[in-house]
């Protein structure tokens, strides 16, 4: 049994903790406002009640202060849309109020009063309709919050997002204007249109992968006298101004060294120690490149062509097969300073065209797996095509690089030379 000294502890403690409650109490109840009226005059946002016809019945002292009126100035006397800007009375009118009619409510809505000495206050309102117990509409209750600091917040925002606007304008102007000078550029390093050659035919085509970058293939067709023809198509290490001056000085020195002497290896020899004397002192420049030299004849064209680090030609026959043209050891063009270079012959009978390419097209990512195009897909694809001639060629070609889509991430160069297919002769039967 405990006794009564056992007992004094415990009841100690519930005083102690009785005693702090009512302080607790005391403390909070000095916080609270002292009626139910101060709360709604001190309110930290605008109250007001109005009739029917937006009479104001009733408005709180907050949002007196706000407005800098008297009580007397406004209750019975002012409608709220009174209290509103002009695009606010009518947002009121033709909005708000049939909105309140309908729904009974109407929340968040983003309006400006005219505040003391003529300022204009953002604010968002949320008004609710009070009815009787019939149902019948007795007063609106309103509710309005400062926004100042939200629509500062807001006016930042927007202000800031039309910098953003106006600097992507900017530099979407300055991209424009820059993609027209590297297309111009790019233009300048490509043949206008290829030259008009008696019993040949010639197509060509370049598809650029990116507007903002150079490219650095190139091709040509050129005469060199005596019924003879150069041609050539090659890759310039590199993308940029730096390789389109590479591809500059290669276009020049090929066109020069085949009017001093048209020999394909000797050409693309005299290109080898012009690029590597010319920087060798600086960052590694080279290339590959195809030269040849066409030779039309009455019923063949004789091609004599010389490779440098470059994919095979590839020819097309009028009887429906396609083949390379093999050049195996040819060295890349001013990575050193002697370099070999493989030549071959060929002829091209009525029908057979002579493909030149860079490796853009057999590079290419294909498929789910992204694969590379590559050698036997283009084989198998310019054999199935009908032997119509270079530009029909290219037509299909061209194509083909469209349906890569994103998977064409290089620069691509085609040039296409063949001898006419005889027309036929239209069978005339016999006449009776």
């Amino acid at each position: 049994m405990t006794g009564p000294t056992e007992q004094e502890p415990g009841r100690t403690q519930r005083h102690v903790d009785a005693t702090d409650a009512d302080a607790t109490d005391v403390a909070f109840s000095a916080l609270l406002e002292d009626s139910a009226e101060e709360l709604y005059e001190q309110a930290p946002c605008g109250y007001l009640s109005t009739l029917m016809d937006g009479t104001i019945a009733k408005i709180n002292t907050t949002l007196l202060e706000w407005l800098g009126l008297s009580r007397r100035q406004v209750v019975g006397r002012m409608r709220f849309p009174d209290l509103l800007t002009v695009g606010g009375k009518l947002y009121y009118e033709t909005h708000l109020a049939p909105l309140l009619q309908m729904q009974g409510e109407a929340g968040g809505i983003a309006l400006d009063i005219k505040a003391a000495a003529g300022q204009r206050m953002p604010v968002l309102v949320t008004s609710k309709l009070k009815t009787s117990e019939g149902g019948e509409p007795m007063l609106v209750r309103t509710t309005i919050f400062d926004a100042r600091d939200r629509r500062a917040y807001e006016t930042e925002l927007l202000r800031g997002r039309r910098a953003a606007e106006d600097a992507h304008r900017r530099a979407e102007a300055d991209r424009e204007r820059l993609q027209e000078a590297l297309a111009v550029l790019q233009q300048s390093l490509l043949p206008a249109q290829l030259p008009v050659v008696p019993g040949l035919e010639a197509g060509s085509h370049y598809h650029i992968a990116s507007p903002d970058l150079l490219g650095g293939d190139f091709y040509d067709l050129f005469p060199l006298g005596a019924d003879r023809w150069g041609f050539f198509l090659g890759d310039v290490c590199g993308k940029g101004p730096q390789a389109a001056a590479v591809t500059s000085l290669t276009r020049y020195t090929l066109r020069a060294a085949a009017l001093h002497d048209a020999d394909p290896v000797k050409v693309l020899t005299t290109l080898n120690t012009v690029l590597h004397e010319r920087y060798a002192s600086g960052e590694a420049r080279y290339c590959t490149a195809i030269f040849g030299v066409l030779r039309p004849g009455s019923d063949h064209v004789s091609v004599h062509l010389a490779s440098g680090g470059h994919p095979a030609a590839l020819i097309q026959r009028a009887d429906g097969s396609a083949d390379f043209l093999p050049t195996p050891g040819g060295m890349l063009i001013g990575a050193l300073p002697q370099a070999q270079f493989t030549s071959a012959h060929a002829q091209l009978s009525a029908g057979d065209t002579l493909l030149l390419y860079t490796d853009g097209l057999t590079e290419a990512r294909t498929g789910p797996s992204r694969e590379l195009y590559g050698d036997d897909a283009l084989r198998t694809f310019t054999a199935a095509q009908p032997p119509a001639g270079p530009q029909a060629l290219i037509t299909a070609l061209t194509a083909l690089l469209t349906s890569f889509g994103d998977g064409l991430d290089d620069d691509t160069a085609l040039l296409a030379l063949g001898m006419p297919a005889p027309l036929p002769t239209p069978d005339r039967g016999d006449r009776t």
